[in-house]
């Protein structure tokens, strides 16, 4: 196992000793976990079938579950990707860098590994300043996951991935918490009609506007199932320790029925944990619970959703209950995520 460095980077300006220690990691075939705008990356060489093992290995990934290669040039489209059409230059013109990834055909030079075998590739240009100076140094494609124990809630700070990778990769670049805390939306252009295989930090409403025609895969599968199509598909993932308790409905009717259930469980000696909209924690008042503030609206939700659930986690709560947000914008990609994180169990109100 390797002894993990963790290195602070300053994203208006990243130290060039730092970065040139990672990007030499990489092209060592090492693991490097980096700071993006959506959540925390796991970084390998996508050239090197090796080193792209070796994260399945740290995160105890299923290999079935193909990983997101990321680049720092628009110009590299070509390195990884063979048949590109002509929406993908437009989407890469209006949403590279950012929080979108593009399935493609994938060029014969990508590790088949990176896409389970399969002739796809999921690509995308993260906006955040460090990956994109590491990517320039090491002039490398990298293919990266998020920085997390398989099936744990992603990570958005560094101490979340010290806690899960410690001592199973070599560097982590921190940066700070990660601004918007879900995962990239994935697209997939190998289709006809194109179709989202993941909502996430592009709302589907602005992708319809340029893609009247836009479909919604919302299959969720296992790990033992064949033709994962694109990372954050399987049906149990960000997950935390403790159940998660996923509430539907109208919030005249969520909240009674999250009172009455969390009652019942401290009644049976379960611990508690809610995750809640600021404005929603007066009507826990007077259950014994620990309550985690999400924020106010559904940015700062997004952003909270799982370090909240790391928290509870870590205060060893036994249960958590969290209700679903609207289904628009964000709110879709939140539903994506709560329900996953829920085994697919739902409470409907």
């Amino acid at each position: 196992m390797p002894e993990t460095q963790v290195f602070s980077v300053n994203p208006q300006s990243p130290n060039t000793e730092c970065i040139q220690i990672a990007a030499d990691v990489l092209h060592k075939g090492g693991l490097v976990a980096f700071p993006t705008e959506t959540v925390y990356g796991l970084g390998a060489n996508a050239l090197d079938s090796a080193a792209v093992a070796r994260i399945f290995v740290a995160k105890g990934r299923p290999v079935s579950d193909p990983i997101i290669v990321h680049l720092h040039d628009p110009s590299q489209l070509s390195l990884v990707a063979r048949d590109v059409p002509d929406l993908a230059h437009d989407l890469v013109h209006r949403f590279w860098p950012g929080p979108l990834t593009l399935v493609l055909r994938r060029s014969p030079d990508i590790s088949p590994n990176v896409s389970a075998g399969m002739d796809t590739v999921a690509v995308r240009i993260p906006n955040h300043a460090i990956p994109l100076e590491l990517f320039r140094v090491a002039d490398l494609p990298v293919a990266a996951p998020s920085a997390n124990r398989f099936a744990r809630p992603s990570a958005t700070t560094a101490a979340h991935v010290f806690e899960d990778l410690s001592g199973r990769i070599d560097v982590i670049l921190d940066g700070g918490a990660a601004v918007i805390g879900l995962e990239s939306t994935i697209l997939d252009l190998t289709r006809t009609p194109p179709a989202v295989l993941r909502p996430g930090g592009i709302a589907l409403e602005t992708l319809r506007a340029l893609i009247p025609d836009l479909e919604v895969i919302s299959k969720h599968l296992r790990p033992e199932d064949e033709g994962i199509q694109a990372p954050g598909m399987l049906y149990k993932h960000y997950s935390p320790r403790a159940e998660l308790l996923l509430f539907a409905g109208s919030l005249d009717l969520v909240v009674p029925a999250m009172q009455s259930s969390a009652r019942q469980l401290v009644e049976t000696g379960r611990r508690i944990g809610i995750l809640a909209p600021n404005a929603e924690q007066r009507y826990f008042v007077g259950i014994p619970a620990q309550i985690f503030q999400l924020g106010d609206d559904l940015s700062e939700i997004s952003h909270n959703l799982f370090t909240g659930m790391r928290e509870l986690d870590a205060a060893g709560v036994d249960s958590i209950l969290v209700h679903g947000f609207e289904q628009s914008g964000l709110g879709i990609a939140l539903w994506d995520r709560l329900l996953r994180a829920a085994e697919g169990r739902v409470i409907w109100c």
